[in-house]
């Protein structure tokens, strides 16, 4: 083991670990703001309620994301130097987007929002929300823009003097194929993921029975709801846009589509495997359980389309690049794949089965046989969080031995200047630092949702006689 295993492991454990919070933050973000909206254009007392507590565990998420963001910036000049002085030129120009309009747009109206109730007007004071929602997408965008980028470069040349890129069309860079595919895909399951958290939530007190006011039950089962739909329909384009990027890695990255289906030689009319057990060494699986001529469809469109093998890639990436070994993890992808798929497809499953069994006013008895609901429901959020993880390690481990794909292997991008030791030490610092804040943040949002809508917007007492109405503060 050396410098370079130790960097990868310190970039994908952080990286990981932020990544729980950015999804949530991005489609939370809009189901607050759409609650808000709901109580403003109604005024009904419970769409309040329910934007005031759900924003709260929001917050909470929105400030854990933020603290574990910071940490990946300094990787790039502390562990990947070689990297950064390679692509900074074209990777900096969107990593300065985000941060000078997006996460300052984000950052500064989520303010706004927390300390503008009861000051600002209600319309001004939903546009804040909003903005910060937009923000939050926008942030996103930029991102996946540099990240997609690292897999499909365009808009650039190679300096050959400093033997740096540089860019030559920032238009190219934001608007490649991989980075809209890349964005749709993601934000897809990001709406997964925070509809089922909303699900969750309102699934764990309706179960729980923990009333702070009769009406909690009326609330949680129509945000229950509303979780279920958003997962529903973020599951279908998550669907349309996992199509699209099975296109795309065809085109572009022909290795990770045949590296995550374990497929050897190229086919006509491939089929999508389902299981299999083989031998990397010897390039051969022993056995390969197969659903006849999915993957030439999901790959070219085309039942009878060609689907190229490892075997046949890495003889043209040795033709291109010269000798090497140009495949990645293979067991790795494989896998990661058929997870990403099944932990997703299980949550969006659970969404449209809750949906059924909620409809027409109907909410099944906690005490009754259709209880299991409410548990599926709790347990599919970290399911599909587990999913979504799952898929960025079929991203980044499938670029592999790239970090920026035909131009800069992972081996010459590590810093030349860090020790073994040195590496170790912050990957032993960051992870139990990461350890320590994953507690505090389950044990904050536990508590939270334990004290319930009550805590956040206190229920009035009755009022006694010369008393006014007072209107409830926002306090956090």
């Amino acid at each position: 083991m050396d410098a370079l295993d130790l960097a990868r492991w310190q970039f994908g454990i952080t990286t990981i670990y932020h990544f729980l919070f950015v999804p949530l933050t991005i489609g939370l973000s809009v189901i607050v703001a759409s609650l808000q909206t709901a109580w403003v254009r109604t005024g009904r007392e419970d769409y309040l309620r329910a934007t005031k507590f759900f924003g709260k565990l929001f917050l909470v998420n929105f400030a854990m994301g933020v603290v574990t963001g910071i940490v990946q910036e300094f990787q790039f000049g502390m562990n990947w130097s070689a990297y950064s002085t390679f692509v900074g030129d074209v990777f900096g120009a969107p990593l300065a987007m985000e941060a000078l309009l997006a996460f300052f747009l984000e950052s500064t109206f989520i303010g706004l929002w927390i300390f503008g109730w009861d000051r600002l007007p209600r319309r001004v004071h939903l546009a804040c929300i909003w903005a910060a929602a937009i923000g939050s997408n926008l942030s996103a965008y930029f991102i996946l823009a540099a990240n997609a980028w690292m897999r499909h470069p365009v808009g650039y040349e190679v300096d050959p003097v400093t033997g740096r890129a540089r860019m030559t069309d920032i238009g190219a860079v934001l608007t490649n194929d991989q980075a809209w595919s890349t964005y749709l895909h993601v934000v897809s399951a990001a709406f997964v993921i925070a509809g089922l958290f909303v699900a969750a939530v309102s699934a764990y007190k309706i179960m729980k029975k923990r009333w702070d006011h009769p009406s909690e039950k009326g609330m949680f089962r129509r945000t229950m709801r509303a979780g279920f739909l958003v997962t529903a329909v973020a599951g279908a384009l998550l669907a349309i846009s996992g199509d699209h990027q099975a296109k795309l890695a065809a085109t572009y990255e022909p290795m990770k589509l045949a590296g995550a289906e374990a497929l050897w030689e190229t086919e006509h009319g491939a089929g999508f495997s389902l299981f299999a057990v083989g031998d990397i060494q010897g390039s051969r699986n022993h056995i390969n359980v197969q659903v006849p001529k999915v993957l030439s469809f999901l790959a070219t469109g085309s039942f009878d389309g060609d689907v190229q093998g490892i075997k046949n890639v890495q003889a043209q990436y040795e033709a291109m690049y010269g000798p090497g070994d140009y495949r990645p993890n293979i067991a790795v992808l494989y896998w990661s794949f058929r997870l990403m798929m099944g932990l997703g497809m299980a949550g969006v499953a659970v969404s449209v089965a809750g949906l059924w069994l909620t409809r027409r006013g109907r909410l099944p008895s906690p005490a009754g046989w259709r209880r299991w609901m409410y548990r599926a429901v709790v347990v599919a959020l970290p399911s599909a969080l587990a999913g979504n993880i799952f898929g960025w390690v079929l991203t980044e481990m499938g670029r592999q031995p790239w970090t920026v794909h035909g131009e800069l292997l992972t081996a010459a991008s590590v810093s030349p200047g860090v020790s073994l030791g040195e590496v170790a030490t912050s990957l032993t610092a960051f992870t139990l630092l990461y350890g320590v804040l994953a507690v505090v943040e389950f044990r904050l949002l536990l508590r939270y949702v334990k004290a319930g809508p009550g805590a956040v917007m206190p229920y009035p007492s009755s009022p006694t006689p010369g008393d006014s109405p007072r209107e409830p503060a926002f306090t956090y």
